[in-house]
């Protein structure tokens, strides 16, 4: 447990912010809005039992969003999320760079990049010096 709240001492509140804002505001989205971002849009990309798979995604965008905003269990938020990022890659943006190249390719997955980017900085370095993980760890006794 003292392994996932280690974090460092940098500034990673603002990939914090951005991360679980963007992860938590999608997340909702997929219940407020389910024909264009919930289950119309996984039934379109071909996934069988769309409902589903787009209530557990919008779940775990939610939750994980909010620790990423706390920053707590930051490492641990983050692998889902992760996951969530590499399956949009197979399933959306791969069949593009077979079908049209890669620019329109690079194009569509510019902010999916930024955000897988910015998930391994957050596994890598931790919550930083203003998140829950770092208060935890350096809580006395631990």
């Amino acid at each position: 447990m003292r392994h996932l709240l280690k974090t460092s001492a940098i500034p990673a509140i603002y990939v914090r912010f951005v991360v679980g804002l963007v992860f938590l505001s999608e997340g909702i989205q997929k219940f407020l809005r389910p024909d264009d971002v919930g289950a119309g849009r996984f039934a379109k990309i071909g996934f069988s039992n769309p409902e589903f798979w787009a209530h557990f995604t919008g779940s775990f965008e939610i939750i994980c969003g909010i620790l990423l905003l706390i920053g707590f269990l930051t490492r641990l938020a983050s692998i889902p999320l992760l996951i969530i990022m590499a399956v949009a890659f197979i399933t959306t943006k791969y069949p593009l760079l077979v079908d049209k190249g890669f620019w329109p390719m690079a194009h569509e997955y510019r902010t999916d990049f930024a955000m897988t980017v910015l998930l391994i900085f957050l596994i890598i370095y931790g919550g930083g010096k203003n998140s829950l993980d770092l208060k935890i760890y350096n809580a006395p006794n631990n």
